[in-house]
């Protein structure tokens, strides 16, 4: 039986435009990484924590790998404790599933410590309520993705669905992420909870083509659903440059471009070609907005969650 594991948990960008707390896929050019090692002593303790961001809590309630990882030790009645040590690779209030990621790593390295591993369906449990710590709800559209792989659809949340979409192997995604940071708390607070029928309308079409298009590979499909009527131009202005930056996406063949989970991350999906010249041009308008950025491409594999040592 193992002592020791450790895990990494790719970035997600959630709701991808169309999927406002369903959907997510994965980004697998950053993420966190958890070390998971049993101990004598009873419940989980968090030993270290590094990276791009080291002044996060140290109490396990407080920390959203180390509830994840004690909510998985009180549930399963272990005989043994936890101990945990946190890379952060996912810069903090990004937009880009950092909490959800550590949340992810924790329970897979911790998992790989029991005697009998646990299926997936049950890790997304335990991560779901490491998750709620830092975003205050519980919802999946970052921990499906950061565990599954891919581009991931979650339906329900007392018993989750998730089902894995497949992607066009040319598509690419461009994360844009400007030196600013936004907590998920805000950007849900922002949020009016009345909305048009009409947008319901339209934005629920656009979710069914944008799906559609993944399933059949039609690119053109995806350029016309690709867009968030809903979520979007409500929190677009806590973003100095979006539409700048979505504009300079867009016009250099970008097939859409919106905000990564609650942001401030910027994504855009895009035909491999295009990748370069949209993360530059992307860049470019955020710098014109007075905002330094960090930018990368990446993907859609459908590799998830993993144990690395």
């Amino acid at each position: 039986m193992r002592t020791t594991a450790t895990a990494f948990a790719p970035a997600s960008v959630g709701n991808v435009a169309v999927g406002f707390d369903v959907l997510g896929h994965s980004f697998q050019t950053i993420g966190d990484k958890v070390t998971a090692r049993r101990i004598a002593e009873p419940g989980v303790r968090i030993s270290s924590i590094s990276g791009t961001v080291a002044d996060l809590p140290r109490e396990p309630e407080k920390n959203t790998a180390g509830m994840a990882v004690l909510s998985m030790v009180r549930d399963l009645q272990l005989d043994f404790g936890i101990e945990l040590e946190i890379e952060k690779g996912i810069p903090i209030g990004s937009g880009l599933g950092g909490s959800a990621a550590s949340a992810v790593a924790g329970v897979v390295a911790a998992n790989a410590l029991l005697p009998t591993s646990l299926s997936k369906l049950d890790l997304l449990k335990f991560a779901m309520k490491g998750e709620a710590v830092a975003s205050g709800a519980v919802h999946v559209d970052n921990i499906a993705p950061s565990l599954f792989g891919g581009l991931v659809l979650t339906v329900g949340i007392d018993n989750p669905n998730v089902k894995q979409i497949p992607v066009p192997p040319s598509v690419r995604c461009v994360l844009v992420h400007p030196h600013m940071m936004l907590s998920t708390k805000a950007a849900r607070e922002i949020l009016n909870r009345s909305i048009d029928l009409s947008n319901v309308i339209w934005q629920s079409a656009n979710l069914a083509g944008f799906l559609t298009g993944c399933f059949t590979g039609d690119l053109r499909l995806i350029r016309e659903s690709l867009e968030d009527v809903i979520i979007e131009p409500q929190r677009k202005v806590l973003i100095p440059g979006f539409q700048a930056v979505k504009d300079a996406a867009i016009a250099n063949g970008a097939l859409g471009c919106s905000i990564s989970g609650a942001g401030p991350t910027v994504f855009a999906w895009c035909d491999e070609p295009n990748a370069t010249a949209i993360r530059d041009a992307m860049v470019a308008a955020f710098a014109a907005h007075k905002l330094d950025s960090d930018a990368w491409i990446s993907t859609l594999d459908p590799a998830g969650a993993r144990v690395i040592d």
